[in-house]
């Protein structure tokens, strides 16, 4: 077993119910630098943070609950199945895992509740990973879209007006509003989803809007937003990877599809070079304000009416969807937060859009392609390089997974 790191207690949670040791294999790699670890591996998100790491030869453990996520399967992972990926289990799994890996591994984070997870457990963690996030009473409050609203509305940021309903007792702030709306849950948690409601819910008058309301009240209260005029491929984002109070990389795109329309995710995107002059210092300018750092991103709309940039929601404490865009397009996030974490040079990583000149277009193909049928997705044209989010020539098993396991949820 490696050397126990100062002030990191030794855990012995390494075995499973069998008694086969899940990391044995791990410690007989020889890396050749520190490695990343990267918690959580579903969907698009986990496996484009992996192949952005390994385009820069960083070696990367990635850890989730279920060996066919697409991100486990990818060539040149280090997968490592783990009882949990949240709460005090997921704690326990990190401090066993550590004890198998060298130098300080930097962690990335995939979710919302494995960031709140770090982030609550972060005094524990810290003596053996690197980690890198806002204060925990920021994390969860710009998680909380009515606490987000409140910190955009008083440093000056141009927002939709929204209302907050606990309860019936609070339909009357409908009222205040202009419709259409769309319908959110304040804050996303795992019981929201189970319930199997959508991301989000398009109402064109007050009626429908408390009728969705009722629905969702259940799980916990929710936002009602004004809707911003414009098709889905208004929808623009900026990423950032943010330490020291400073912006250390940042990329700006725009969504050509996303499903379902109106409220789901992203489909499709590519770079927006034309917007990063304006999107880039806003995300920066409110990241700075409320002492946001580590991975993070901002989402905007343009309204048609205003053509106003409007602050949507932001992502905090982890990567997101279309992570990828960036790499794929020449500014590779998840490389500068690795080398500014290890005291190297991160400004290689951290070129600006406005630069590109062959910009590459980021698709998870199954999505896009319902969003086409729909008459959502945006057209254009010929020119621009495809890349799938899952389907690659020289790394296949994660596109067949991903098909395997939607076939599994459909029986």
């Amino acid at each position: 077993m490696r050397p126990v790191p100062p002030g990191l207690k030794p855990v012995d949670v390494s075995l499973d119910a069998e008694g086969i040791d899940r990391f044995g294999t791990l410690r007989k790699i020889r890396f050749e630098q520190t490695p990343a670890v990267i918690v959580g591996a579903a969907g698009a998100c986990g496996l484009g943070l992996l192949r952005s790491l390994r385009a820069a030869n960083i070696p990367v453990v990635i850890l989730d609950t279920h060996a066919s996520a697409p991100a486990m399967r990818a060539r040149q992972a280090h997968g490592v199945v783990v009882r949990a990926l949240a709460g005090r289990a997921l704690v326990d799994e990190l401090l066993a895992l550590r004890q198998a890996l060298p130098g300080t591994p930097l962690l990335f984070l995939t979710s919302d509740e494995i960031a709140l997870t770090i982030s609550e457990f972060r005094n524990q963690l810290a003596a053996g990973y690197r980690i890198r996030l806002p204060a925990h009473e920021r994390l969860v409050a710009l998680m909380h879209k009515t606490r987000f609203q409140e910190l955009a509305e008083a440093h000056g940021f141009a927002v939709p007006r929204s209302v907050t309903i606990g309860g019936a007792d609070d339909f009357g702030r409908l009222a205040d509003l202009r419709f259409p709306c769309v319908i959110k849950p304040a804050i996303k948690t795992a019981a929201y989803f189970e319930g199997g409601f959508a991301r989000g819910y398009r109402v064109a008058c007050r009626d429908e809007a408390e009728a969705v309301c009722r629905r969702l009240l259940g799980v916990g209260p929710v936002v009602a937003q004004e809707w911003i005029e414009g098709p889905d491929s208004e929808i623009y984002f900026c990423l950032q990877y943010r330490a020291d109070g400073a912006t250390i990389a940042s990329f700006s795109g725009r969504k050509l599809s996303i499903w379902p329309p109106d409220i789901g995710m992203t489909a499709s995107c590519v770079a927006a070079p034309e917007a990063h002059p304006v999107l880039h210092p806003l995300t920066a300018a409110f990241f700075s304000a409320v002492g946001c750092e580590g991975m993070g991103s901002m989402e905007f709309k343009r309204d048609a009416r205003s053509g106003q940039f409007l602050m949507i929601e932001p992502t905090v404490g982890r990567v997101d969807w279309q992570e990828e865009v960036a790499t794929l397009n020449g500014v590779n996030i998840p490389r500068a937060a690795y080398r500014h974490e290890m005291g190297l040079d991160a400004s290689l990583d951290a070129s600006p859009a406005a630069e590109l000149t062959a910009p590459v277009i980021w698709r998870d193909a199954w999505m896009h392609w319902k969003s086409s049928r729909h008459g959502a997705a945006r057209s254009v044209g010929p020119g621009p390089k495809v890349r799938d989010a899952y389907w690659r020539l020289d790394d296949p098993l994660p596109a067949l997974y991903r098909v395997f396991g939607g076939v599994k949820s459909r029986l």
